[in-house]
Parts: C-alpha cells; structure tokens; sequence
C-alpha cells in the first residue's frame, strides 16, 4: 500500500503537467478565449466592407461577422451583439445592393449570417432573408449551362464545381438552413455533397487537393474542408446514412494532420512542403475543427488536445494589439502551379484570417 501511494505521489506532477499541455479549457493571460475573442470580435464593429467583385458582402466578412456574433452570444455580450446588429440594418434599407446575389457558391453562403442573427434574436425579418440563399444552392436558373444541370439531376448542388473551398461554403449555409427550420432536406443534401467532395479529392494519405486538376495540398483550401466537416458533422442527425462516411473522411484528415503540425504549432500555406511558410487562417480552421472533435469526442483527447493546444498557444501571437492576424493567405484562386502557391502574397488583418480565430474562440468557449 505504502508503495503504491509513493508511486501515485510521484506520478502526481508529471500528471499534472501533462494536464497543462493537454487542456483546452485553461490558458495563460493573454492567451485566454475571451481575451482573444474580445479584441478580435470587436474590430470588426468599425472595420470596412470586405466586397466580392466590389459589389457585394464577400464570404470572408460573413464569417467574419458570423464568428463575432457566436462570440458576442458565447460571452452575452448585450453591447457587441447590438452593435453588430445595427451594422447589420443598413443591409435592409441603404445598403441593400450589397445583399450578395444568388448565383454563386462564394455569394450564396451570406445567407449564413442572417440565419445565425435569427437564432440569436428570433427576428423572422433575418430568417426570411436567409433561407432563400440556402434554397437557390439546389434550384436550378434557366441560365444554368449543362454542367451545373447534369449535377443538379444526380441531386448535387448545381453550384458545385469540385473545389475544397465549397465544402465550407454550401456546409455552413445548409447547416444553418436545417437548425432554423428543422428540415431534414437542408441537411441530407449537404451531406450527400459532402461525399462527393470526399470521394472526388481527398487523398490516401487524409489530405485534400485543392481540386481534381491541381494536385497540391494548399493549407487554407484544406482548412474550408476540416472546418466544413465539423460543422457539419455537429449538425448531422446519428442516424444520417452518410455519416459514417464523412466521419471517416475528418478523422483520416485529422491523424494527417497530426502528423503535418510543424515544430512551431503551425501549418504550412503547402501542408506537406516544409520549406513553405506557417500560414495562419489555415492553421485556425485546422484548430476549430481539432478543439471541435475532442469537445465532441470524435477524436481520442489524449492523442489530439495537445496538438490542438499547441496550435492555438502558436496561433495567439500573431494577433497584434489591435486584434489583427498576421501572415494570412490572402484570396486564392487554384492554379496547376506548386509556385503560384508559394509565392501568395501575406496579410495582416485580412477577414480571411480574422474569421476562423474567432470559430476556434467559440470552440473552446462552448461547453
């Protein structure tokens, strides 16, 4: 007995220790969720319109602006959450032209937005905003070509063009679609789309090209499909016959990626060429969907929240005081050149990096 107590007593602080670069629930002061949360979360409220084709609210200020909210309902914060939404209103009167149109996968997700405003306030004025931009995903216009028609026939998206990045963009607005209205049509089919994505582009070894005719492994490109597959997955029914597909398409990206993490905490703009740069809006969405799946314990926490805390310790410095992200990607179009991938130019404070910060903020907030 003596000697088994002694071993417990010694074991204690290496427990303890491991504890600590294992937790996602305890952070040193400045490193803390609501600490980063806060500064990032409340630039948003005076920053710029961040347009698409300098006409309407582009996908990165929407999810900007998505992750600020879930922060401001995270914290009931009553003074964010309003001064986000009267950012909001003009968007009903003097700003309506910038309301995205309804034709593409990169403008139809805005409908996120007022979707997770009618979740937060119950004003059916957002809900009947959003929904028809998750409805027109799966209605086909009379200026569709033959190959958005073919998808739409097999009951795809007629949107659907077979790069990563849409795995976030049609998820997230479906996703939203299905909590509002409880339709199980919204969800099934962003999961069917989910399985062609999978079986289209994901690789033996876990990871994604970024579409079927450009072979490279780009961070943020992979990053929309691990935080695609999250969202998802938090939302899809147990007994949705595609989900065990999809769950083994994020945990096969899951061990990739815990194998990729670089030294520093990070992941490269390449993920598998060490010689690349550590990029962070990837580096983010790669975290959310990491803290996501031992939160809801489809990862092993022993194996996967250190990985998640090391990139989140690795991630906070490069948020300056002004609540920017540095060394973000900025918007990229695929190309069949590993270069082109390489040479991208780097922003601070780009939505493209704000957004997925605040997503892995809400992760570790939520209980």
């Amino acid at each position: 007995m003596y000697k088994q107590t002694l071993t417990l007593l010694l074991l204690l602080p290496f427990q303890f220790l491991f504890a600590q670069k294992s937790s996602l629930n305890k952070f040193p002061k400045g490193y803390t969720p609501e600490e980063v949360g806060k500064l990032i979360a409340y630039r948003f409220v005076d920053a710029k319109h961040a347009l698409h084709a300098g006409k309407w609210i582009s996908y990165p200020e929407t999810f900007y602006w998505n992750g600020a909210l879930k922060f401001a309902s995270l914290t009931d914060d009553a003074v964010l959450l309003d001064l986000l939404e009267k950012k909001f209103q003009p968007l009903f009167t003097t700003e309506k032209a910038l309301l995205p149109v309804k034709n593409h996968v990169d403008l139809n997700m805005f409908g996120s937005l007022p979707l997770e405003l009618y979740q937060i306030t119950k004003n059916r004025k957002y809900l009947e905003l959003g929904l028809p931009y998750a409805d027109t995903q799966w209605e086909v216009p009379a200026t569709a070509n033959a190959k958005e028609r073919s998808w739409a026939e097999d009951g795809l998206s007629w949107q659907t063009r077979l790069w990563i990045d849409d795995m976030y963009m049609i998820t997230i607005v479906q996703s939203q679609a299905y909590k509002v209205t409880k339709d199980v049509n919204y969800i099934d089919r962003a999961a069917k789309e989910m399985v062609l994505y999978l079986d289209k582009l994901q690789r033996p070894n876990g990871l994604f090209y970024h579409a079927p005719d450009v072979p490279f492994y780009w961070g943020r490109g992979n990053g929309w499909m691990a935080a695609g597959m999250a969202e998802l997955l938090r939302s899809l029914p147990r007994d949705n016959k595609y989900r065990p597909r999809i769950m083994q398409g994020y945990q096969a990206m899951m061990e990739s990626l815990k194998a990729h993490q670089a030294p520093g905490g990070l992941w490269n703009q390449l993920i598998d060429e060490k010689d690349s740069w550590a990029e962070t809006s990837g580096s983010a969405m790669f975290t959310y969907a990491l803290i996501t799946g031992v939160k809801q314990k489809w990862l092993n926490a022993k194996a996967y929240a250190p990985v998640a805390r090391k990139a989140w310790m690795a991630l906070v410095p490069y948020v300056d005081k002004k609540g920017a992200v540095a060394e973000v990607c900025v918007g990229t179009n695929k190309k069949n050149d590993k270069q082109y991938y390489y040479d991208r130019p780097r922003r601070t404070g780009d939505y493209h990096g704000q957004a997925p910060y605040l997503w892995c903020v809400a992760a570790l907030l939520e209980k």
